[in-house]
């Protein structure tokens, strides 16, 4: 399907969801993206470069002003991803609760007020496009939304830099993740036909085109769900640290290959294989981003290949489903249309990212879920996407 048709389709059902649950129809329609990266995994909160794009889905939110008085100081939300609706202060003294997914939605409003945005009592259906659980940040993709409809409803815009940050504080504290800034980054900021290498430390994005027709980026969803509340993701970064603190450096993306070999004696295994990944993903992520500018697809693939290896053996964040959906995207190699491909996101799960000839990104995407099924009995579910717009509102008042 067209992905602007898609785009239009989501906003549509989103539309007719509101007016089906609230008797009338929304006034403000908004939307923000999910987002790929193409490389530079769990480098964001070491203070290093990440390499992502927006990607052509999308968390959608119809929304309306509460009418009456019966949600005074609320807001009423309704998600067409779980069983029942949640209600959320937006008045009043808000505080962090007991995590729900409503938890994303009621930090970003709570921050959007701090900052002098009051939306007053609303009603909104959510709705999205991007799969849960897959790694393409489907959460930042909610909070980037929400922030979009508090400044429609506000009718004032927050400087798009610290609405990023706005909603990365959100997830830390409603939602008790500690990520980094990448994937709120790039759903406020992206666009089209560019990706975005990020200095996390300095907060400065440059857009690097990629804007080939010949090349296409292929996302598959190995369709393992992860729950990165659980302990690991606050185990890497506390590694991370620590690792940092004995190299005597502010972060890790202050040290070298040279000064951690160096000091290998005085980590423990974990810590080096940790701090390894991220020094040397951090130079991956740089060099990929000048050979995407000189559309240096094959070491831009070689790359790609080289970071899922370090996820997989230093890091530790892959899974079987993921690898072999890499080894199969090896294996078809690229006589068959494939240039890299790697686990995007999190880990544990989700999806992985490949670059893909687009002549032949039909037969790719047919070829891998094909065997990865044969293999697993898992389904794959894949897509294509070009790097899409930031968040934005569709429809205002």
């Amino acid at each position: 399907m067209n992905t602007q048709r898609a785009a239009d389709r989501l906003a549509e059902e989103a539309v007719g969801l509101f007016e089906e649950q609230m008797g009338r129809s929304p006034r403000w329609v908004v939307a923000a993206p999910g987002r790929a990266n193409l490389i530079g995994e769990h480098t964001d909160y070491n203070d290093g470069f990440v390499l992502p794009m927006a990607i052509e889905r999308r968390v959608v939110i119809a929304a309306d002003r509460a009418a009456g008085s019966a949600l005074d100081g609320r807001a009423r939300l309704i998600s067409s991803a779980e069983k029942a609706p949640a209600t959320i202060a937006v008045d009043g003294e808000i505080r962090p609760g007991e995590v729900h997914w409503s938890s994303y939605v009621q930090g970003v409003v709570a921050g959007c007020r701090e900052a002098g945005l009051k939306p007053g009592p609303f009603e909104a259906v959510i709705h999205s496009d991007v799969p849960l659980g897959g790694g393409l940040s489907s959460s930042a993709a909610l909070e980037v939304a929400v922030a979009t409809l508090v400044e429609a409803l506000a009718g004032r815009t927050l400087d798009p830099i610290a609405k990023a940050l706005l909603c990365q504080k959100a997830e830390h504290e409603y939602a008790r993740m500690p990520c980094g800034i990448m994937d709120q980054f790039i759903s406020v900021l992206g666009e089209p036909d560019r990706a975005m290498l990020l200095d996390c430390r300095a907060q400065r994005a440059e857009m690097v085109a990629l804007d080939d027709p010949s090349v296409t980026v292929l996302i598959v969803n190995s369709n393992v769900k992860h729950e990165l509340t659980g302990s690991e993701y606050p185990q890497r970064r506390a590694a991370c640290e620590e690792a940092a603190r004995i190299l005597g450096v502010a972060a890790l993306r202050d040290a070298t290959l040279e000064g951690l070999d160096a000091a290998r004696e005085r980590l423990s295994e974990e810590h080096y294989r940790r701090a390894r990944h991220v020094i040397s993903e951090i130079n991956r992520t740089l060099h990929a981003a000048e050979a995407l500018k000189g559309r240096d697809w094959q070491t831009v693939g070689r790359l790609m290949y080289a970071s899922h290896a370090s996820l997989r053996d230093d890091y530790e964040v892959s899974c079987e489903e993921l690898d072999l959906l890499v080894e199969i995207a090896r294996s078809i190699g690229v006589a068959g249309g494939v240039i890299g491909c790697r686990m995007t996101g999190g880990g544990f799960g989700g999806c992985t990212v490949s670059l893909v000839e687009s002549r032949k990104a039909e037969a790719v995407r047919e070829a891998l879920c094909r065997q990865y099924g044969e293999k697993t009995g898992i389904e794959a579910a894949a897509f294509a996407s070009r790097p899409a717009q930031g968040a934005c509102v569709l429809r205002r008042a």
